[in-house]
This record gives structure tokens, C-alpha cells and sequence, in this order.
């Protein structure tokens, strides 16, 4: 497949981009800044502004689908905008774990331990969620991994689930960066997750 990855410059999006490239998908990896996107075999750098419609949309005109690993700055108004001015149908979505559920009706962001100086950023995550989840014309993903995505090993051994933070043996939810990567493009390979939310974590 043709992919665009947008963030490609981010822990994230970069990890993402590096594992789509090696299973053989064309990657065009867009950022503000392109230099610090990582050189990888398969991986094309270029600059480009999500924030700008107008801008984004010849560049991922094209592209069988968008992921975007974007801070949540780049409203889910906007970044549809683009795909639809570039007639691209399928966006993949970086989330946080924070809207997921501990228990039937409360989510991970209403528990008394949620940081409070990460709810402004995990706010964002759920507005976009919560804008997607009103959208019909595009076929679009989200997902939100485990609580705490980590520098680890690359396993391939993960769970999936919906709305339900996962959690292993120890009560912890986590994942690491490459297995986080490779649950999102098995996600784009296999499209098992149509205008839906999912979550991976060990």
C-alpha cells in the first residue's frame, strides 16, 4: 500500500513509518521538519503542515491511507479537511489510552491517580475521538494503546481489545514502541477495526 504517516518525525509516527516500510508498503513520511525524520529504506521524508488543508491535501493525494501520529494541536475537523480535499478515505489515528475504561462507564482519565498535567493533552485525544465517532464519509481508526508505552523490545506478542484498558497479570497497562508500531499496521493490513476504536497492550 501506498501510506502517508504524518508525525513522521515522533517517537511514534517514526516507529510506525520504519514498520511499514519493512513489510514492503510505500511510505511518504511528512513533517514540519523533515530532517529529523529517520533515513529508512522504503521511507520517503518530505515537509508538510497538517494544520494547513490547503497544503496537505496534494501530498497525501494518492495514498491508500493517512496515519497520523500528530499531537492533538491538528483538530479531527482539519486533518478530514485535507482527506477529503485529497479524496483519501481511510485514517488511521495515534491515540491516548486516557478515554479507554477501568470499569463499566470510567474512564482511565476520571481515576483520582490520573496525573493532572497530562488531562490537557489527553483531553485533546478525546475530542478528536469523540469527532471521529461523527463521521461517515471517511473510514477511520483509532487507537488507543496501553497506559504506558515504553523502549523495549520488538515481541509481536500483544492483546487487542475495544473500549476496556488492558491490563497484564500485574495490573499494568503497557507496551512497548516497537510492539505498539506493529500493532497499528497490522491494524491497517488487516482494517478489522472500521470506524471503531481498539487498544493493544501486553
Amino acid at each position: 500500500m501506498k501510506i502517508a504517516v504524518l508525525g513522521a518525525s515522533g517517537r511514534a509516527g517514526s516507529e510506525i513509518a520504519r514498520e511499514a516500510a519493512a513489510r514492503g508498503h510505500q511510505v511518504l513520511a511528512i513533517a514540519r521538519n523533515p530532517a529529523k525524520i529517520p533515513s529508512v529504506e522504503g521511507v520517503t521524508a518530505t515537509a508538510g503542515d497538517a494544520s494547513d488543508p490547503e497544503a496537505l491535501a496534494p501530498l497525501i493525494a494518492g495514498s491508500d491511507a493517512v496515519i497520523s501520529a500528530l499531537h492533538f494541536d491538528v483538530s479531527a475537523d482539519t486533518l478530514l479537511a485535507a482527506l477529503r480535499k485529497a479524496g483519501v478515505h481511510r485514517l488511521l489515528v495515534t491515540g491516548g489510552a486516557a478515554s479507554l475504561e477501568v470499569a463499566p462507564g470510567k474512564r482511565l482519565i476520571d481515576s483520582p491517580d490520573f496525573p493532572e498535567e497530562w488531562k490537557p493533552f489527553a483531553t485533546g485525544g478525546i475530542t478528536f475521538l469523540d469527532a471521529l465517532r461523527q463521521v461517515d464519509d471517511v473510514d477511520w481508526t483509532f487507537f488507543s494503546p496501553a497506559a504506558l508505552i515504553f523502549e523495549g523490545p520488538r515481541t509481536g506478542a500483544y492483546r487487542t481489545g475495544g473500549d476496556l484498558l488492558l491490563t497484564d497479570e500485574a495490573g499494568e497497562s503497557k507496551i512497548s514502541f516497537a510492539d505498539y508500531a506493529i500493532a497499528m499496521v497490522d491494524e491497517l493490513e488487516a482494517h478489522r477495526h472500521s470506524r471503531a476504536r481498539f487498544t493493544a497492550a501486553y
